[in-house]
Order: structure tokens, then C-alpha cells, then sequence
């Protein structure tokens, strides 16, 4: 079945605009408890990022809930990832987490975990898409939920991000530059890495509501970038909005994607014969990750793009890790989900063991030359079906030999078309981009 409400990631839009409002929420917020209830009792996780409609939202479903009959704990300010460990470790039913990502303070969304930390099933989606669409009932007034608050929560999850590195972990002498994005990571983060040794300058970790994501974080890297030339530091951590998304800089001031990130991890497993099976990708991860992996004989595969279909490819094949050149990198010897400062301290560690800088590390990838292009068009036939446009797909593919592929997409949010090509040769590469663009928007006309 087609899902009315669930994107790939939960529910989101702009605030005021449905279904982010109020009254949905109210309703959502029952739905969620009635559908989780039907299973036995319920208790239910809710935690949000800064943004300041947050407020708003946590109290419409926090009554929804208590009128579905769903106990509720309230987390306050939490990284998504923190959400799902913590459904976990209470042995909720359901965790909720009020949160846009890395869109600005204007967007909101929710996003659900299961019990065990991991998405929604699509069957639970549908059955609380369901009862959306039915009349709103309350239980009687005996059997309303209760609503507490979980006051260590910031303590319970710093305690676990430390535990994914070995007790005897020491960071004295590495100085880092953090930059949480004036969103959910901004109390945990520099506690984690503080504790752990390191000497921390921070950015970003003033949340008044409104600034979240702004000029800053994983999507604004600028100022970052600034602050570890500054401070002469040995590397910048960036995380998005919600703690599920890392970026990092170097020493030099370069940006190192998730693509770098990946394969640091992914290295230094393997070096240690601790790396489960391979490593899962997107469409969108660089072909040079793809080189790279193959020369150390670690296998990998694409999945499309979105952090589900990376999880739902490693659960599939049980492998440990996978991510998207975004930020998005999961450690499923760690977690359940995509965790920034989880995937964060990996790749700390992995310096560590191999005694170098972030900037000798990411040396062994050689990335591609990549040229990405949108198209606009205005709806109707999909222009990637186009038999002159799939015809020239496959031309561009075979001229570059083996050494170069094109990837063409519909964006699921907005009416374009990315066009993608990447291979060996930059002059190339975005020759053959610029054509393909030219020619979808002639069959787009």
C-alpha cells in the first residue's frame, strides 16, 4: 500500500502547513498510542531537537498519547540516535523524536523507532495511518496514560557513546573544534569528547529556538572550517540538527565527507579482522569509495538514498556498516541506527591506532571527479524513462569504460531531475553531465 503521511523518514513539512500542526499531532499522537496499546500496555519515549515549535508539538502528542491509553516519558533535547538507544534501554514500546534534521527552525517532522531502536515496520505505519483517518476516541479516565520525565537521559546516553570505544581510550593531546549546530547535540557532545580527553572548543551549542541549522553545523561548514585554522586544531567535528549526521575537517581546513568517514571506519575494521561481511553505500556515494574498498577486498553494495534502505540492506545481508556521503553512518556492532557521535568517535579511535592526522588518513581514497546537475521539469511523463534519455544513459556508461557511471533521479521533495556522472576524467565527466542535462530538459519541454 501506498503510504499517505510516512515519507521515507517519518512525517515531515513546514510548520503550520498539514500536517505539521497542532491538531495533527494531537491526533498522530493517538493514533501512535492506540496502535502501539493494541499490542499490550504501552509506554512511549518522545525526545525533540531545539527548534522551538518543538514545544508545541511535544504537549499535542503527549495528550494524544494519554488519550490513546499510552504511558509517556518525556526526554527534552536529545540526538535522534539517543532516542532510539534509550527506547531500548527502557524497554519502551515506541520511541517518537520531534525533529526536521538538518532543514531550518520553519520545517518540523517526527520520526518513530520500534521498541528494539530500529524504524518502524511498514505494517506499523500503515496501521497508524489507519486510525488517523478514524474518529478520535479517549479512554476512560482510569486508564489514561501518565506522563513523566527522564532526568538523566543527557547522562544515560554520554555513558553509552563512551562505551563504543575501549575503556582505556585517552584523547590528552588531540585538540578538536565541535560545531553541534545549535541543535540536539549541544549539551551531550562536548561532554563526550571532553571526558574522553580531549581538548574541546565549541561551536554552535547556543539553542534559542530559532537558529538551529543556521549558517552552522553539517549543511554550513564555513565556519567550522574558520575555527580550526584558528585554533590551530587537529580536526572539526560538524554534526546537522538532530545528531544522526556527521562531517568533519581536517587540520588543513578541507571538508571529509562521509564517504571519508566510511571508509576510515570500514579500514580499520578490517585491519583488526573485526569487519562484519562489507560495507553498504548509496547511489550517491563516490566511486572512488568503491575503488578503494575493492583494493583492501572489502565487498560493497549500493542501496538507494536515505539512511533506511542503507540500514535495511545491512540488516538484509547482516553486515555492520554502512552510511551516505551526507553524514549518515551507522555502526551496527555499536547501535541500531545512524549515531553521529558514535561514527564520530570510530574514526577518532582509528587515527589513534594508526598514529596519523585526519588528512593522511582519507589520502588512501581517491575520490572521483563528480558533477551533479539539476534539472527542473513540470511533471507528467518521467523524463528518466525517455527512451532517448535512457538510450544516452547507456552511451555515457559505455564510453567511460568501466571507470565512470551516471546516475539519474527523481527528487522525492521537490520537481528535478539530478543528473550525476562521475569517472576519472573531470573535463569529461562534466561534459557528458551537461549534455544529459540538456537533454532531459529538451524531453522535459
Amino acid at each position: 500500500m501506498t503510504k499517505k503521511y510516512f515519507g521515507t523518514d517519518g512525517i515531515r513539512g513546514r510548520v503550520g502547513e498539514f500536517p505539521i500542526t497542532p491538531d495533527f499531532m494531537l491526533k498522530l499522537g493517538w493514533a501512535a498510542g492506540m496502535a502501539f496499546r493494541s499490542m499490550g500496555a504501552c509506554r512511549i519515549l518522545v525526545g525533540k531537537d531545539t527548534r522551538i515549535s518543538g514545544y508545541m508539538f511535544e504537549s499535542a502528542l503527549e495528550a494524544g498519547l494519554s488519550a490513546a491509553g499510552a504511558d509517556v516519558m518525556l526526554l527534552g533535547p536529545m540526538p535522534t540516535p539517543a532516542i532510539a538507544y534509550l527506547t531500548r534501554t527502557f524497554h519502551a514500546e515506541a520511541g517518537i523524536v520531534i525533529s526536521a534534521s538538518h532543514n531550518p527552525h520553519d520545517d518540523n517532522g517526527i520520526k518513530f523507532f520500534s521498541g528494539q531502536g530500529t524504524k518502524l515496520p511498514d505494517e506499523i505505519e500503515l496501521m497508524i495511518e489507519e486510525l488517523l483517518d478514524a474518529p478520535m476516541t479517549v479512554v476512560e479516565s482510569g486508564k489514561l496514560g501518565k506522563v513523566s520525565r527522564i532526568n538523566d537521559a543527557s547522562g544515560r546516553y554520554i555513558e553509552f557513546c563512551k562505551s563504543s570505544v575501549p575503556s582505556s581510550t585517552n584523547f590528552a593531546g588531540l585538540k578538536i573544534v565541535v560545531d553541534c549546530a545549535h541543535g540536539a547535540t549541544y549539551k551531550v557532545a562536548p561532554s563526550v569528547f571532553k571526558e574522553l580527553g580531549a581538548n574541546v572548543t565549541v561551536l554552535s551549542a547556543q539553542p534559542n529556538g530559532l537558529n538551529i541549522n543556521e549558517n552552522c553545523g553539517s549543511t554550513h561548514m564555513g565556519q567550522l572550517q574558520a575555527a580550526v585554522l584558528a585554533e590551530h586544531a587537529d580536526l572539526g567535528i560538524a554534526f546537522d540538527g538532530d545528531g544522526d549526521r556527521v562531517l568533519m575537517v581536517d587540520h588543513t581546513g578541507a571538508v571529509v565527507d562521509g564517504d571519508d568517514l566510511l571508509f576510515i571506519i570500514a579500514r580499520d575494521l578490517h585491519e583488526r579482522n573485526k569487519l562484519q561481511g562489507g560495507v553498504v553505500g548509496t547511489l550517491m556515494s563516490n566511486l572512488g569509495l568503491e575503488l578503494a574498498l575493492a583494493d583492501l577486498g572489502i565487498p560493497f553494495v549500493r542501496a538507494n538514498v536515505g539512511d533506511r534502505y542503507v540500514i535495511a540492506e545491512l540488516l538484509e545481508r547482516n553486515w555492520q556498516v554502512g552510511g551516505e556521503n551526507s553524514g549518515h553512518v551507522v555502526c551496527f556492532q555499536h547501535t541500531t541506527t545512524g549515531d553521529a557521535i558514535i561514527a564520530a568517535l570510530q574514526v577518532l579511535l582509528s587515527l589513534r591506532r594508526r598514529d596519523e592526522s585526519l588528512a593522511q588518513a582519507r589520502q588512501a581514497l581517491r575520490k572521483c571527479p563528480q558533477v551533479l546537475l539539476n534539472v527542473r521539469f513540470a511533471g507528467g511523463e518521467n523524463p528518466i524513462e525517455h527512451p532517448a534519455v535512457k538510450e544516452a544513459c547507456e552511451r555515457v556508461t559505455l564510453a567511460m569504460s568501466g571507470r565512470g557511471r551516471v546516475l539519474l533521479r527523481k527528487s522525492g521533495t521537490e520537481p528535478l531531475v539530478r543528473v550525476m556522472v562521475e569517472g576519472d576524467d573531470e573535463i569529461q565527466v562534466r561534459a557528458h553531465a551537461e549534455d544529459l542535462a540538456k537533454l532531459v530538459t529538451e524531453v522535459c519541454g
